[in-house]
């Protein structure tokens, strides 16, 4: 079995969600064309990446100017819980295609003050399978987007893979990718913003790690592009360098060599094939883990105030019925046989081994 898989590098129309979303929808339909049955797309694409803060001097304290443009993107922002993907849904579900969407997500549930950057997955099926909210925004996306938590930190089975994702600086975190890698995926999702310095190193790197397939997956953005719709517009083209993200998308095998080495300064759809490498791990299964050491049996007391009945001599074997009086936490644990154990006095408390 085998996974096309394409990666979607385009500009969002920046800072505004509906144009933007009409543009995913029509690369996810072009994927599906080419035969993909998996297609990502680059970090905060909808509706667009917050370049503002740093050329605009973003952490002035009280600034009318930065109220206007954080009310203008919370806006544009998408309302996952309320429906602001359904469209995008029913296009994925009708070309059966799965999708890895960057987004601001406006959280409904928490008042809607607050803004995350997302990653949602969407499956064949049109169904949202999860939305993970950046675990921590990176220097001046704090002064824009709240943390996030690790609830989103899943797997999904896209077959013959088990495929995750992280957002950006996400990637560099060794505990974030172990917890994917825990969970047997062996095709990982990256997506960025849009910068070669990005992807270049950390891409070949995870897949060497990993041993996995890696899709690392840059919006681009020029300065020309930035419309006149935004507030200060002006102002922020006149701060800004010509590329404020130049893309950088590439995709890395197994062994850490590029399969499509990074593309910048264009929009491109690129759709390999991919096929698996070692056993495969059927839908709905965990991967095989090796099995944990047995635990070792502590003749504690359940609770301070219930004392052991008795003083147990250092040197006498602890029997089946000791453990069944309810007087230790080995209680909780019956089995059908106890095997004898002897036990030591340690700092005044009574410890077993076998």
């Amino acid at each position: 079995m085998s996974l096309r898989v394409a990666m979607a590098q385009v500009a969002p129309a920046w800072l505004q969600r509906d144009a933007t979303l009409d543009k995913v929808a029509d690369g996810v339909s072009r994927a599906a064309d080419e035969g993909a049955q998996l297609v990502v797309f680059g970090e905060a694409l909808v509706p667009g990446y917050p370049f503002w803060p740093e050329l605009t001097d973003g952490a002035r304290f009280d600034s009318e100017l930065q109220k206007e443009l954080f009310a203008h993107y919370a806006d544009q922002a998408v309302d996952i819980a309320g429906g602001g993907l359904q469209a995008l849904c029913q296009v994925a579900g009708e070309r059966e295609i799965a999708v890895y969407l960057g987004c601001i997500e406006r959280a409904t549930e928490r008042s809607a003050h607050s803004l995350y950057a997302s990653l949602v997955f969407i499956d064949r099926q049109g169904r949202i399978g999860s939305v993970h909210r950046k675990l921590c925004p990176t220097h001046e996306e704090r002064l824009v987007w709240s943390p996030g938590d690790g609830h989103g930190l899943q797997v999904h089975t896209v077959e013959p893979f088990r495929v995750g994702g992280l957002n950006c600086w996400e990637n560099w975190m060794p505990l974030a990718r172990a917890a994917l890698y825990a969970q047997g995926e062996n095709l990982h999702v990256a997506v960025w913003p849009g910068n070669l310095r990005n992807t270049a190193d950390i891409t070949r790197f995870i897949a060497r790690e990993g041993r996995s397939y890696v899709v690392s997956v840059s919006g681009l953005m020029h300065r020309d592009w930035i419309p006149a719709t935004v507030p200060h517009a002006a102002a922020i083209r006149a701060a800004a360098p010509a590329w404020l993200a130049n893309g950088g998308s590439c995709i890395a095998g197994p062994d850490g060599e590029w399969l499509v080495e990074p593309v910048t300064e264009r929009e491109t759809l690129r759709a390999p094939e991919f096929r698996p490498r070692g056993p495969l791990v059927p839908p709905g299964r965990d991967p095989p883990r090796r099995r944990p050491p047995a635990p070792v049996h502590r003749h504690l007391p359940r609770r301070l105030t219930q004392p052991v009945a008795g003083p147990i001599p250092p040197s006498a074997p602890i029997s089946p019925a000791s453990c069944s009086r309810n007087c230790c936490i080995y209680a909780t644990r019956r089995r059908a046989s106890c095997r004898p154990a002897r036990v030591r006095m340690v700092s005044g408390s009574v410890n077993s081994f076998w």
